[in-house]
């Protein structure tokens, strides 16, 4: 009896991995293998046309202070500068609008299901080269925008916005926050959560609407507002089309628009040193997974799950 339950207990753990095989072949092969490659390369100077040669630290060195041989890559650090700015401006600015649009989206109104799909269509084409080569026609001397601004508000001598270094990143944030219909729809279901009961008996205590987002709505929401600050923050560190495009794949104009993940793909692909992009690929890693960390451990004293915590 115990070899026939053991052999049975055999059987069903084969054909449980059997079902799970296609998924760890994938894992291993296809994410687990290429990262522990990509490390190793890390340390190379590699450049795919010949084998990897190991240089230890270098390629770390050289980012941050230089070498003996080697002068620090100030392009590297301009690429972090921009890239935080970037992150840091566009990920507020889209959670704040994206909650003031699922506020109204949250309305008892006719048509409001179709409201809610046009408002979502931006982020599924935010990310598109034809949207990034519209922004740039959009924000061009003579542009959609500028037209709008002479003939509607008679303002002349305005500047081409993408060209120019003082506006160039700016107009990139606008993309990003334009491409607030994730983060709309998640608050959207947030909201929906939130009992009425809630506003009803603040309302009987003699609470008005300001007081009431700030004493229901923004603690209810809470982790529903962690949540999308930390998916949003992950994918703007990792833009890079938006970037590529308007910029002609530059990062110009004076490396104003130079995102680090740009910055990564000219390095690797630009001038094929491999070594360095995969050091700098790691960079990132490590950059986005300190921020998430930071994020989770402020999370104890900022977000509110309803439990009394």
């Amino acid at each position: 009896m115990k070899n026939l339950r053991r052999k049975r207990v055999l059987l069903d753990n084969l054909s449980s991995y059997a079902f799970l095989a296609p998924w760890l072949i994938g894992f291993f092969l296809l994410t687990l293998y290429p990262m522990f490659y990509s490390l190793y390369l890390s340390f190379t100077k590699f450049n795919i046309r010949t084998p990897p040669q190991w240089i230890g630290w270098s390629n770390y060195l050289v980012m941050f202070k230089g070498t003996e041989t080697l002068p620090r890559d100030d392009r590297f650090v301009n690429s972090m500068m921009v890239t935080f700015k970037y992150v840091f401006t566009s990920v507020p600015l889209k959670l704040v609008f994206a909650l003031i649009v699922a506020m109204l989206m949250n309305k008892k109104l006719k048509l409001i299901p179709l409201y809610r799909a046009l408002y979502y269509i931006p982020t599924l084409l935010g990310g598109s080269v034809a949207i990034a080569v519209l922004w740039r026609r959009l924000f061009a001397a003579d542009g959609l925008l500028n037209m709008i601004l002479n003939s509607v508000f008679g303002l002349e001598n305005l500047p081409a916005w993408i060209s120019n270094p003082q506006y160039a990143l700016s107009t990139l944030v606008v993309l990003g926050v334009w491409q607030f219909g994730s983060p709309m729809i998640i608050f959207l279901a947030g909201l929906q959560q939130i009992p009425r009961e809630y506003y009803e008996a603040s309302s009987v205590d003699g609470a008005g609407p300001i007081r009431q987002f700030f004493a229901i709505t923004l603690p209810s929401l809470s982790p529903i507002i962690f949540f999308n600050f930390v998916m949003q923050m992950i994918s703007a560190f990792q833009s890079f089309t938006q970037a590529f495009i308007v910029s002609g794949g530059s990062g110009g104009p004076l490396d104003s628009t130079m995102f680090y993940s740009l910055y990564l793909y000219i390095k690797g692909f630009g001038f094929s040193e491999m070594g360095y992009a995969a050091a700098m690929a790691w960079i990132l890693l490590i950059i986005i997974a300190s921020l998430t960390a930071i994020s989770f451990r402020a999370s104890g004293t900022l977000v509110s799950y309803g439990s009394g915590e």
